[in-house]
């Protein structure tokens, strides 16, 4: 009984969580502006108690934040901001990576992570002009995962997804909507050579090498937010999530 009176409100929390990170992910409120709790319970069809819950969630995740007057404002994110985010993701990477080859990932493990490895060549096999970027978004999304995993550190794996959770540090952050730009098209190539050499390294117990291919994988981010940066044909509102940095 106790579990069938607890669902409704952990149900609208997720709810109110799910649809607050996505109005803010997609730029749908400005950087800086000052979430109206009253609007927003109405828009998600919540109560305020688990919208407030959400809120209090997304300002430990960074997205929001904590305003004098009260009540909570989206956050503004400088361009330093973006780059240290994705830095710290390589990092935390790295780390995972290394701990793999080090400690010895389970077999299990490594076969998953070959398999996605595996699925992906055959999404990269056509070329960069008939790149499926769905499908390798998913199996994108499933390798930094599993990587995160074979670390064998829970607190390893949460700060990583704590980190992706920010959108510009999220593995897949410069993958989704880029398809008629050809850099960005090799970048994912390049990415595919990267993932089997991390893969090769943890299998071959070659920690210091695993941990510096991870940290350099993770670098592709930055080299994709400057292109969307400072290309003139304005790419950064591709990004909808770049719609949280300031200037």
């Amino acid at each position: 009984m106790a579990d069938a009176i607890d669902t409704g409100p952990r149900q609208q929390t997720l709810k109110a969580l799910q649809g607050l990170r996505d109005i803010v992910l997609k730029g749908e409120v400005e950087a800086g502006e000052r979430l109206s709790e009253v609007a927003l319970s109405t828009r998600l069809d919540v109560s305020r108690t688990p919208l407030r819950t959400a809120l209090q969630r997304l300002e430990q995740e960074g997205l929001v934040e904590a305003i004098a007057s009260g009540g909570f404002a989206v956050r503004r994110f400088s361009r330093n901001d973006v780059i240290d985010a994705i830095e710290l993701r390589g990092v935390l990477e790295g780390t995972a990576a290394r701990l793999a080859a080090e400690r010895g990932a389970p077999s299990a493990g490594l076969r998953q992570l070959a398999g996605v490895v595996a699925a992906l060549d055959a999404v990269v096999a056509p070329g960069p002009e008939n790149l499926d970027f769905g499908r390798y978004e998913e199996l994108n999304g499933n390798f930094h995962a599993t990587l995160a995993a074979l670390s064998g550190s829970d607190i390893i794996r949460r700060e990583i997804a704590r980190v992706t959770g920010l959108p510009f540090a999220s593995p897949n952050a410069f993958v989704n909507d880029q398809v008629d730009i050809p850099a960005f098209r090799q970048s994912l190539l390049l990415g595919q050579v990267q993932h089997k050499a991390i893969l090769s390294a943890i299998e071959g117990r070659e920690g210091a090498r695993a941990e510096a291919l991870a940290r350099e994988h993770a670098r592709l981010a930055r080299q994709n937010l400057d292109l969307v940066l400072f290309d003139t044909s304005q790419l950064r509102h591709r990004v909808a999530a770049l719609a949280l940095m300031a200037g």
